[in-house]
C-alpha cells in the first residue's frame, strides 16, 4: 500500500492545506511564490506517481483510487482560493465553475459507469483541457509573486477560459457516454 507512487499521491493531498494557507490573503508575494513553487511540484509528483507506478508495474488500487482524488482536491481548492483572493472575479467566475462543476459531474460519472464495468478513458482533448487549467491556475498564482508583469494574471486568465471551453466540449463528450451506458441498463 505504501508504495513510492501511493506516497506521492498523498503528499499532494497532504500539501493542500499549506497551498491553501500560502494563497490566503494575508500573505505578500514571497507567499504567493512559495505557492507556485509547490503548486509545480504537486504537478510534478503527480505526473511522476503515475509514471512510475507503471514502470515498475506497482499500480494499486489505492493509487487508482486516491490519484483522481488528488488531483481534484488540489484543483477545487486553488479555484476557491484564486476566487477568494480575486485573482478569478467577474464574469471569469464562470468558467471557473465550468471547471469545478465538469469535475463533480465526471467523478459522478465515473463512479456510476465503474458500477457498470465500463471504464471512460481520458480523451486526447481532455488531456488539452487539463493542460489549460494547469497553466490557468499557475500562471493566476504566479500573478500574485509578479504584480508588476500584469500579463502573467492576462496568460492564466486566457487559459481559464481555453480551459473552460474544452471543459464545456469534453464534459459533453463524457456525458453522451454516460447517457447511453444508462440507458443501456
Amino acid at each position: 500500500m505504501l508504495t513510492l507512487p501511493n506516497i506521492l499521491t498523498l503528499s499532494r493531498i497532504f500539501a493542500v492545506p499549506i497551498l491553501v494557507a500560502l494563497l490566503w490573503p494575508v500573505g505578500g508575494w514571497f507567499d504567493y511564490a512559495l505557492a507556485f513553487a509547490l503548486y509545480c511540484l504537486m504537478g510534478i509528483t503527480d505526473y511522476f506517481d503515475g509514471y512510475l507506478a507503471r514502470a515498475k508495474g506497482t499500480v494499486s488500487r489505492l493509487g487508482v483510487f486516491l490519484d483522481p482524488i488528488a488531483d481534484k482536491i488540489m484543483i477545487a481548492a486553488v479555484i476557491v482560493m484564486l476566487v477568494f483572493i480575486k485573482a478569478i472575479d467577474s464574469y471569469h467566475i464562470v468558467a471557473a465553475l465550468i471547471i469545478l462543476l465538469r469535475e463533480i459531474t465526471v467523478s459522478g460519472l465515473r463512479e456510476f459507469l465503474a458500477q457498470l464495468q465500463v471504464s471512460m478513458p481520458v480523451s486526447t482533448l481532455a488531456k488539452w483541457k487539463t493542460t489549460f487549467q494547469l497553466v490557468a491556475l499557475g500562471a493566476l498564482i504566479l500573478g500574485g509573486a509578479t504584480p508588476q508583469w500584469p500579463w502573467v494574471h492576462d496568460v492564466g486568465i486566457v487559459s481559464l477560459w481555453a480551459a473552460a471551453l474544452l471543459t464545456l466540449i469534453t464534459g459533453w463528450d463524457y456525458l453522451r457516454v454516460g447517457i447511453r451506458h444508462m440507458d443501456a441498463s
